[in-house]
């Protein structure tokens, strides 16, 4: 018995070894448990049995991955390579057992967690859909390195499943070869004693899968996936999948080779910027979602009042996530809408005709409101009025029960300013969700200077309970992703006043590694709301609107939602109109709405928007889709180096005006 694994054999000669990793709520492959696996495995070498199952005993799931810690901070390239040789070794040593062996699945069973399991003979996974397959490890900058792409099947579905990052349910699994079985609940132990028993040949390619991995194909292919794979991501910014093709084109049909391969290439990835920065990324998403550790609040039916894009969507996606809800608005066109937009969300996430019918079973149009009284959190998305929403609010104190959570969703309204209208100003906090809601992981949780701190950490378990990541933030015009982001937007459009081309704009942004350029994110927001917003925060913080954006939405140009915007837009994608190849763009565009995004981040910072850079980074990149190869806007003012980015700020300013000029919080910065 060790202290992460337990060996259990049973009279049938089968060994099933279970994996409890302990002080953990997941499984993860840490040091210790890689190293007392080796240990077991000896074991089973000296004695082996009829047959070996590993499974899980945390009911979430069968193995989380690699522990991240490991490759934080990692300095040598060759001491990657080492651990990586090590692994490749344990791993090894299991699939050379002298009996079948196979991993039992249910829940996650991510990276390291698929590597482990691909190196036994067979693999049977739970039936339902809380079980996932994946190798996210592009996602931080890596790729499959414990032997996962010498051994995954099926070379074309088994690089876009490596490229891509993304997690598959069990029957998908099976139908790309990754499984052998799938069964409910009930029928796992036993399948898996059966398939022990009956030891079938292993899962091979045959025919034209053979075929395309031999060494002549993967010469061929290779160039295909380099250009479908840079037509989502840059090489510059993003170099794994790259290096995973050539990985993959180099070293096929030649295992020994793969093996080496893995290990150099990760050793030099792992201890490069990228993989450091998105590892990085991946500890600031682990912050946010425990912020809500530990609170105790359970919500089994929210009101939301708003049916509009951002209402509607909200209550869908509660819904998705399990949660009952009910949905006001005086208007019924816009309950219609919306329960249109949701069954179309819940047909794209769910497939499942069954589970459709029930996520729709749990949103309920509720044009009087009939569902305030009974909702444990109650959430307002009507327009952006200080007046509507303090009537609102006034109406509601009176209805709801003593331990409903009250929200709203305002953007750029201070809570304070709401929470006038309420005999208990204590009891309001801003839970702003970001469009489109399906997609956006941020909630900004706000609190005004009476909120309670409790109902603060219970809007944060609320975020969490419907899968999002809650970032604390306190209540000031823009709150913190709005506001920083707005100078950003504004000073593109200033460079359309210029007469610089949008494309142009657009693209200069995207080469920094923003998911989307300036002008169109502006269109696909909308113009008014863009206008609404910067007239908010225009007085407050001495920022100068444009012109033409007043004017664009005078003459009702808002960008996707009327056709045209800064662009003309058919079935919602831009048409951007071909560049004058005379015309020579300044070489600061990246710089002059880059540099308007990290002073405005310094001065959040100065002003404790938020509580630290950490959460910041996180707020941005989350919030806004920020390079996330960068590490966020504060990591990135650290890497460029303090002196350095300032003086920048300085040329700037003196080229382009006072909108530039440095924030007083550069001195307070860390290195300052």
């Amino acid at each position: 018995m060790k202290k992460h694994w337990k060996l259990e054999r049973t009279p049938d000669g089968i060994d099933w070894l279970h994996f409890d990793h302990a002080d953990s709520p997941v499984n993860i492959l840490s040091t210790e448990a890689f190293e007392q696996f080796d240990d077991i495995l000896a074991e089973i070498e000296a004695d082996p049995p009829k047959g070996l199952i590993i499974l899980s005993d945390k009911k979430s799931g069968f193995i989380a991955g690699a522990d991240v810690k490991n490759f934080r901070k990692a300095q040598q390239p060759d001491q990657v390579e080492a651990h990586i040789h090590h692994i490749h070794r344990i791993f090894q040593r299991l699939e050379d057992l002298a009996c079948p062996t196979l991993a039992l699945i249910h829940g996650f069973c991510l990276g390291g967690g698929l590597e482990l399991a691909l190196a036994c003979d067979y693999r049977i996974t739970r039936d339902d859909e809380g079980t996932r397959l994946s190798f996210p490890e592009v996602r931080l900058g890596i790729f499959p390195g414990y032997g996962g792409s010498v051994r995954l099947l099926g070379p074309i579905p088994a690089m876009k499943f490596m490229l891509g990052g993304r997690s598959i349910s069990g029957r998908s699994a099976k139908r790309l070869g990754l499984v052998d079985q799938t069964a409910p609940e009930r029928q796992l132990k036993h399948a898996a004693s059966q398939l022990i028993i009956s030891t079938p040949p292993p899962h091979r390619p045959t025919g034209w899968q053979k075929l395309l991995n031999t060494t002549p194909a993967r010469q061929l292919l290779a160039p295909i996936l380099h250009r479908v794979t840079a037509k989502k991501v840059r090489k510059a910014h993003y170099p794994a999948p790259f290096a995973l093709i050539d990985h993959w084109r180099d070293t096929g049909g030649n295992e020994q080779l793969m093996f080496a391969s893995e290990a150099t290439n990760l050793g030099q990835l792992i201890t490069g910027p990228t993989a450091q920065n998105l590892i990085r990324v991946f500890f600031l998403q682990e912050r946010l979602k425990s912020v809500a550790a530990g609170i105790d609040f359970k919500s089994r039916q929210v009101h939301v009042i708003g049916g509009g894009i951002m209402g509607g969507d909200i209550a869908a996606w509660c819904a998705l996530k399990g949660q009952r809800v009910t949905l006001q608005d005086r208007e019924a066109k816009f309950l219609i809408q919306a329960v249109n937009r949701a069954h179309k969300l819940f047909q794209r996430k769910l497939k499942s005709k069954r589970l459709v019918q029930a996520a729709m079973d749990r949103l309920m149009p509720d044009p009087r409101g009939y569902g305030v009284k009974h909702a444990d959190v109650v959430i307002e998305a009507i327009y952006e009025d200080l007046e509507a929403k303090q009537t609102l609010f006034r109406d509601l104190e009176s209805k709801v029960g003593p331990d409903t959570l009250l929200a709203t969703n305002t953007s750029s309204i201070p809570l304070e300013s709401i929470s006038e209208a309420l005999e208990n100003p204590e009891r309001l906090i801003g839970l702003h969700f970001f469009n489109p809601v399906a997609k956006m992981q941020l909630i900004e949780v706000v609190s005004g200077r009476e909120t309670d701190p409790l109902l603060m950490q219970k809007g944060a378990a609320f975020s969490r309970s419907i899968d999002r990541l809650p970032l604390p933030v306190r209540s000031s015009p823009g709150f913190l992703v709005n506001r920083i982001l707005m100078p950003y937007l504004l000073e593109a459009i200033e460079l359309l006043e210029e007469g610089v081309p949008g494309p142009l704009i657009d693209n200069a942004a995207t080469r920094f590694g923003m998911p989307m350029g300036p002008v169109e994110l502006a269109d696909r927001v909308g113009l008014d709301i863009c206008l609404a917003v910067a007239n908010k925060l225009a007085p407050v913080f001495d920022l100068e609107v444009p012109e033409q954006l007043h004017v664009m939405v005078d003459q009702k140009q808002l960008g996707v939602k009327t056709g045209a915007g800064f662009y003309r837009y058919e079935k919602g994608k831009a048409i951007k109109e071909n560049l004058d190849s005379q015309f020579h763009a300044p070489n600061d565009l990246a710089d002059r709405m880059i540099f308007r995004l990290l002073n405005e981040a310094v001065a959040c910072l100065r002003e404790q928007v938020v509580e630290d850079e950490d959460l910041l980074d996180a707020g941005i990149i989350f919030g806004t889709g920020f390079a996330p190869f960068h590490g966020g806007p504060m990591h990135y003012i650290h890497s460029g180096g303090l002196t350095r980015m300032r003086q920048r700020l300085n040329e700037l300013e003196q080229l382009h005006g006072d909108q530039f000029h440095p924030d007083s919080g550069w001195t307070n910065l860390s290195g300052a």
